[in-house]
C-alpha cells in the first residue's frame, strides 16, 4: 500500500519529505503536497521526515481522511501539479496552520494564473 498526504499538509507544505524520497513520487500544488500513488514504493523515509506529521501508510489513514487516498492519486495528474524533488520553503505562515484541524476546504487545487 503507497503512502498518502493527509489534510495537515494543507496550508502548510513543508518539503523535507522530498530529499529523502528516492523514487521522486511527490507533486507539489499551491498548498499542498501529494505522493503519485503508482511510483511510491512504499519506503517510509518520508513519515519521519513530515513536521506536520501528514503523511500516512494506506491502511493506516486516520479515520475520516480516507479519502484522501484518492485524492492523492487524483491530484498528482491535475494540471499544474508537478513533481518536486528538492525543499523548497515552506509556506509563510505553515507553522501558525501546521496542527489545525478543518483545513480540508481550503485546499487550492489549481496554480493560479
Amino acid at each position: 500500500m503507497t503512502y498518502v498526504v493527509t489534510e495537515n499538509c494543507i496550508r502548510c507544505k513543508y518539503t523535507d519529505c522530498v530529499d529523502v524520497c528516492p523514487v521522486d513520487c511527490f507533486r507539489e500544488g499551491p498548498n499542498m503536497l501529494v505522493i503519485a500513488p503508482d511510483e511510491c514504493i512504499d519506503c517510509g523515509l518520508c513519515v519521519p521526515e513530515c513536521p506536520a506529521d501528514a503523511i500516512f501508510a494506506g491502511d493506516e489513514v486516520p479515520p475520516g481522511q480516507h479519502d484522501f487516498i484518492a485524492l492523492n492519486a487524483e491530484l498528482t495528474h491535475a494540471p499544474g501539479w508537478r513533481p518536486i524533488v528538492r525543499t523548497v520553503l515552506p509556506l509563510p505562515d505553515a507553522d501558525i496552520w501546521n496542527g489545525k484541524a478543518g483545513k480540508r476546504a481550503l485546499l487550492e487545487r489549481k496554480w493560479p494564473g
